[in-house]
């Protein structure tokens, strides 16, 4: 497999040449390190983040968090115009699905946006068939999409921009949620803190001893 930090400098090439990257507002959970540190990942099963939304997928139907029941959810949020967070955090969580082969059928991949104004399921399901067949969008009214980001606590806000799309772009923490088969949170990432392959193993860890519970 390809150096994972050479693979996302070309994927940013790719994609998103020429767009400028702007300061993304960072609030709740923040993954602490000293790079000289083995890697270590931040979770803790009692942290007041659950699985709850009531939202609309890319392909129009109305869904819940029990229509993933069962499964754990690998979930991040953010929006379709997002010039460089969100389209290499999605391709990571797409490597790490990969790497998982047949368990990742064990997971369900959520993309939620932050931007349902303009991320409609038809934007959605254009935008996520760039990255992995499995891999869901989810959107719906703004009212939706608030209370989904509140249960996860995940910050997001829409700022004045003149020289952006509509006259507007969205600021929005870059976690990665990992969440248990009943909803409840289990860990949480951030793609630049450690490659695919160790989310991948992560999550494998969790997903042999849930087979040896």
């Amino acid at each position: 497999m390809p150096n994972s930090h050479s693979f996302y400098r070309r994927l940013r090439f790719l994609l998103w040449s020429g767009a400028a990257v702007f300061a993304l507002a960072i609030a709740g959970l923040v993954v602490l390190r000293d790079p000289s540190a083995p890697i270590e990942v931040a979770y803790s099963g009692e942290a007041d983040i659950r699985s709850d939304f009531e939202l609309i997928d890319h392909t129009g139907r109305a869904v819940t968090q029990a229509d993933y029941a069962g499964r754990w959810q690998l979930v991040f949020f953010g929006f379709t115009n997002c010039p460089d967070v969100c389209p290499t955090t999605l391709a990571y969580m797409a490597t790490a699905l990969d790497l998982l082969g047949e368990d990742a059928d064990r997971i369900a991949p959520l993309f939620i946006t932050v931007d349902p104004e303009r991320d409609t399921p038809e934007v959605m399901a254009d935008y996520v068939a760039n990255f992995h067949p499995d891999l869901v969008g989810l959107t719906g009214s703004n009212d939706q999409a608030t209370a989904a980001a509140h249960a996860f606590k995940v910050y997001h806000e829409q700022l004045p921009d003149a020289e952006a799309a509509d006259g507007y772009r969205m600021a929005h923490a870059g976690h990665i949620y990992l969440m248990r088969p009943d909803g409840r949170f289990e860990a949480v990432f951030l793609e630049g803190d450690q490659p695919p392959e160790d989310l991948a193993r992560e999550i494998e860890m969790r997903l042999e001893a849930e087979g040896r519970s």
